[in-house]
């Protein structure tokens, strides 16, 4: 992909488009390709990778023409096809349609049309806006920079797993309904038995101790921790 320019795709996209009956020109009014059948118009504009700029000219396509697709070679590296389905959505919700050119040894270039231009009713996945609303009801505050990535997210989960510490370096040693009474973290006993963190150990059965490692998280999330209570 590395040594592949635009000027490659040009001859397979044209030779596509004219097997559907369009007469192909290319670099008209600076469109890279333009293809006519009756009244029907077509744009083309071709990029050897998917990437902002090609993204930016086929909306500007979009005001003389109502079909505009985007064309790229067919990806080929591990990182590429992982953001493939996003490209695919983007252009989805873009009316954007998306062609791929795939090359390979000794055959010729094959042409694959992705997704066609056109409106776009995205699917709403309703799991992941309850799943969004439950964690943002149960985070008792806002502990996160958004875009800031210095240290883990401060999760639901996390605020309770730090007051079941805080508890229990405050405390000493305690039990999962002691520390659930003097906090009124109802999932104490569970965040204390999977210890997710590695914050917690047991000193005997039913009795919990923290860490070193639960130690430094108080240290550094001691702007999540509320006042300390009664032991």
């Amino acid at each position: 992909m590395g040594s592949r320019r635009e000027a490659d795709l040009y001859g397979p996209v044209k030779a596509f488009l004219e097997l559907l009956g369009f007469v192909v020109k290319g670099e008209v009014n600076g469109c890279d390709i333009a293809a006519v059948r009756g009244d029907d118009l077509v744009l083309v504009e071709l990029k050897v990778a998917f990437n902002l700029p090609l993204v930016l000219q086929g909306i500007e396509r979009q005001r003389a023409c109502d079909t505009v697709y985007l064309a790229v070679e067919a990806p080929s590296t591990r990182a590429d096809k992982a953001r493939w389905a996003d490209v695919q959505r983007l252009c989805r919700r873009l009316d954007l349609g998306l062609l791929t050119v795939s090359f390979a040894a000794h055959r010729e270039p094959r042409v694959d049309v992705i997704c066609e231009p056109g409106p776009y009713q995205p699917r709403r996945d309703t799991k992941a806006r309850l799943s969004l609303l439950r964690e943002f009801h149960r985070r008792k505050g806002d502990h996160n920079v958004g875009g800031v990535t210095r240290r883990p997210i401060v999760t639901a989960y996390r605020e309770s797993a730090l007051l079941v510490a805080e508890h229990i370096s405050r405390c000493g040693p305690s039990k999962p309904r002691e520390i659930r009474a003097a906090t009124g973290c109802e999932k104490a006993a569970a965040i204390l038995q999977s210890n997710v963190y590695g914050w917690f150990e047991r000193e005997r059965p039913g009795l919990y101790r923290v860490t070193p490692a639960g130690e430094n998280a108080l240290k550094q999330y001691a702007d999540v921790l509320t006042p300390p209570g009664e032991c």
